[in-house]
């Protein structure tokens, strides 16, 4: 039986960034197309992509392509060619949430289930195996029990797990806030990140609970001290979140989780890499040092109460030290021990307000006694109100503690190339002979997947005047293999002696013998299968389905149909919801990271009977949104309306999808 494989799936928002994050160790990239990916603003031509896939393909590394949103009825038939397309060009797989697309001709390539499916049970995910899915993604909010439990049904599609970046509040694909209040549609790729708003928390009787809090952003994803558990519980896809990051962020995380998978690898000699090559970096992988909201590993422990990132949803960084005096136009700090600034650093501090501010330092002057002279660049808007860095000082004190969210050195190590990942080959070079004579040399190189190439060359042989000298000679020449994916593991010389070979004609051997791998290497890369789906068609786990359900198309309210669906709700895109209605459910809960949980007073003298899971409402600005909780699963639905001004300004836009109906025997 083949051992599992490990994969490392990492985020692009480009080709240039995908090529980084496979030279750092990624067994697979994920990247949008030029359209129809639930990130509208990390699209990319047909082109770019193909050279990602060509570059990605030398490590057998795989490419997916995001097709993830929600389709309309004229979108499908594009959304069909872009998929053949995209087949044509070497992709791997398609990252869908759309079922309508499942009606159509679809290429014969793997269908991976986006993030946006929701996959929360076994139910649901035992039926994406079972309609095509080769791959799901599960929700973000799942503990470990809940993970093994889809596993143990799920035994066909590879389980991938997001274990770093950015989270989602909401489950994925049940969040409408976004389109509710601008119009602008997360199951649409276009989300406005109503999330990272500062409301005003009100109870039932109107009384302030909070001020001006980000209670409904999260802290970033960190599962790096939980990834052996991960892969005792089923997963086998390691996903980093953050196809709008830099590429800086990309190769500092995709390089800190493949020395994590690594070491996993080398102690279970059972899992296997999902990919080729080893990489080696020119710098310590830091993932703190990229943009973060501070850590947490959510909900795969358990319920914790520190999962908000509540006072501000911006990137603070690393503590540095603190300032010692402030003067027009500059200010002095004295550096935490090991911690030098550097022209360009940007520095960021909480004002009276407890609002972030920053400012970026134009140029710094090394003090005596570990302090440092800041003078910041004028003109450039602080991390709080747009103030420029002149105005910002107005809150910066002596004693004020500094972070750096921008380290320019870090920036400028990471801007140049920083890694290279190589094939392990062994080499072994013997004498060709014919009819039993000498007649030439034959160099094979064995790679660490077991592919061969096998260049030969026909000359005299010369004996060499000095052995050790030549043989010395003969494995440094033979391992320079620099210029090319490889590395020697081993050099064998399987000769009578060392010939003297000129260092020119050992060098085209080389070449020879190389481009002979190559080639192997290109002929066993196979495609990844596309699954079959079960017949006949297993039902859905619901013969109802609402809005929750995204169905945009008429395809779509098909494909359920035929799976037992009796009644298909229309989705909350197509305006049949006008009134007040869940615009998220979330498994992160306002009163419990607020300490008004009514679990949380079991035992409490005096509060056991008192504290009621009663809505609370948040406002920000006019809106006012309910916040309602569901106590049996845990849960906590956002509740409001969409505006009328998006209604107004969405009136035109094309939507042939029909009103709800029950499906047909």
């Amino acid at each position: 039986m083949p051992r599992p494989h490990l994969e490392l799936l990492s985020p692009a928002r480009d080709a240039d960034i995908g090529i980084a994050a496979i030279d750092h160790g990624a067994d697979a990239v994920y990247i949008g197309g030029p359209g129809f990916g639930a990130r509208d603003k990390a699209s990319n031509p047909i082109e770019d992509i193909e050279r990602l896939v060509r570059h990605a393909h030398r490590f057998h590394a795989r490419i997916f392509v995001t097709l993830n949103t929600i389709l309309r009825d004229d979108e499908l038939e594009p959304a069909r060619r872009l998929a053949w397309r995209l087949h044509e060009a070497g992709v791997d797989a398609l990252i869908m949430q759309d079922m309508g697309l499942l009606e159509l001709d679809m290429p014969p390539m793997q269908l991976h289930a986006s993030t946006q499916t929701d996959i929360r049970t076994p139910e649901k995910a035992g039926f994406l195996q079972d309609v095509g899915f080769s791959q799901m993604v599960l929700a973000r909010e799942l503990d470990l029990g809940e993970i093994r439990a889809i596993a143990g049904r799920v035994q066909d599609a590879v389980l991938e797990f997001f274990v770093h970046g950015a989270l989602c509040v909401a489950y994925s694909g049940q969040c409408f806030i976004s389109h509710a209040h601008t119009g602008r549609s997360a199951n649409r790729g276009n989300c406005s990140q109503e999330c990272r708003l500062p409301y005003t928390v009100l109870d039932a009787a109107g009384r302030v609970v909070a001020h001006d809090k980000h209670v409904l952003s999260l802290k970033d994803n960190d599962q790096s001290a939980n990834l052996e558990a991960l892969v005792d519980a089923g997963i086998r896809s390691f996903k980093i979140e953050g196809r709008y990051k830099d590429v800086a962020t990309v190769k500092n995380v995709t390089a800190h989780y493949r020395l994590l998978l690594d070491a996993i690898l080398e102690r279970r000699p059972g899992l296997a890499r999902a990919s080729s090559g080893r990489c080696t970096y020119t710098f310590e992988p830091q993932p703190e040092q990229g943009f973060n909201r501070g850590g947490t590993d959510y909900f795969v422990n358990g319920r914790k109460q520190d999962i908000g990132a509540f006072d501000t949803p911006k990137h603070a960084g690393l503590p540095v030290g603190h300032v010692v005096a402030v003067t027009a136009g500059a200010f002095d700090v004295e550096t935490d021990p090991g911690v030098a600034l550097h022209n360009g650093d940007a520095l960021t501090w909480y004002d009276l307000q407890g609002e972030l501010r920053g400012v970026q330092a134009n140029t710094v002057e090394p003090l005596a006694g570990g302090r440092w002279r800041v003078v910041p660049q004028l003109g450039l808007p602080s991390a709080g109100d747009g103030a420029d860095a002149r105005s910002a000082l107005r809150d910066l004190r002596a004693g004020t503690a500094l972070s750096r969210n921008r380290d320019a050195a870090w920036e400028r190590l990471l801007s140049k190339p920083s890694s290279e990942r190589r094939i392990a080959v062994d080499l072994t070079l013997a004498t060709w002979r014919r009819d039993g004579e000498p007649a030439g040399l034959e160099l094979a190189l064995k790679d660490e997947d077991g592919f061969r190439g096998v260049a030969r060359l026909e000359r005299p042989l010369e004996p060499p005047r000095d052995p050790q000298r030549a043989e010395a000679t003969l494995r440094e020449q033979l391992s320079r293999l620099g210029a090319t994916d490889y590395a020697a593991r081993r050099v064998r010389l399987a000769v009578e002696t060392p010939w003297f070979v000129p260092a020119s004609v050992l060098n085209a051997l080389r070449r020879d013998a190389v481009e002979a791998l190559d080639a192997a290497r290109a002929a066993g890369f196979e495609p990844l299968p596309r699954a079959r789906p079960v017949e006949p068609p297993v039902p859905y786990p619901e013969d109802t389905l609402s809005y929750l359900a995204n169905v945009y198309n008429g395809k779509a309210a098909e494909f359920y149909a035929r799976h037992g669906v009796k009644v298909v709700g229309a989705a909350y895109e197509s305006h049949e919801e006008l009134g007040e209605v869940s615009l998220m459910i979330t498994k992160h809960c306002v009163r419990f990271s607020l300490s008004l949980c009514p679990k949380q007073a079991k035992g409490v003298t005096g509060v056991q009977g008192t504290v009621r899971a009663e809505p609370l409402v948040l406002q920000h600005g006019e809106d006012r949104i309910t916040l309602r909780f569901d106590c049996k699963p845990c849960e906590m639905h956002v509740v409001g309306a969409m505006r009328r001004n998006v209604l107004r300004q969405l009136k035109a836009e094309p939507v042939t999808f029909y009103r709800t109906r029950p499906a047909t025997a």
